[in-house]
């Protein structure tokens, strides 16, 4: 059975960009240390990168997130999904007004029928590997609150970004068992599953 799993960076202080993010800011002021370890792993990290990466069949991503990967700073031709391993799922971006212009225009399919849809869709495409929702914070938030996430997989950085995008605000209250941690120097990585 093929799992969706939301997958994604995360502060001390709960935020998932720094504060002011965007195609030009990528995440914000000080969001880049949410992905140091990712971005230059330490043994634990690449570890955890990699089975990841190994595992995902197919990505799913927000319009504000892709936005940010497809700007100026984002994604290039030796980085994508999984950092510096360039892999190539395809990614699903969820929007409802697909842009007329794409950089890297033959990694992204635009899903215009909702969330629901766009898991739905990367179910089929997936197989036996897991569809991921990698973000942004508002996607991963909204796939949670529709009941449409397995498991929860956050990468809990050691900042403090004093503002940004919150992961939680607004969520009903619900139950998870936690069913994996694995610490290194820059990050504690934990997998939660929904009961």
């Amino acid at each position: 059975m093929t799992r969706v799993i939301a997958d994604i960076s995360i502060s001390l202080d709960g935020y998932v960009t720094g504060p002011a993010p965007g195609p030009d800011a990528g995440l914000g002021r000080g969001g880049e240390a949410l992905h140091t370890w990712a971005l230059r792993p330490d043994p634990v990290d690449a570890d955890v990168l990699d089975e990841a990466v190994a595992a995902t069949g197919v990505v799913i991503m927000g319009r504000r997130l892709f936005d940010v990967v497809d700007g100026p700073h984002g994604w290039n031709e030796e980085r994508g999904y999984g950092a510096g391993r360039n892999a190539e799922p395809p990614v699903l971006v969820v929007t409802r007004t697909p842009p007329e212009h794409v950089r890297l225009a033959d990694r992204f399919t635009f899903v215009i029928d909702g969330l629901a849809g766009a898991v739905a869709k990367g179910a089929a495409m997936a197989g036996d590997r897991d569809v991921v929702i990698m973000g942004g914070g508002e996607t991963v938030r909204r796939a949670i609150e529709e009941g449409l996430v397995h498991e929860l997989r956050l990468h809990v950085s050691p900042v403090l970004l004093g503002g940004g995008t919150p992961l939680f605000t607004g969520l009903s209250a619900r139950s998870m068992r936690q069913i994996h941690v694995r610490g290194s120097g820059q990050a504690t990585h934990v997998t939660y599953r929904f009961d």
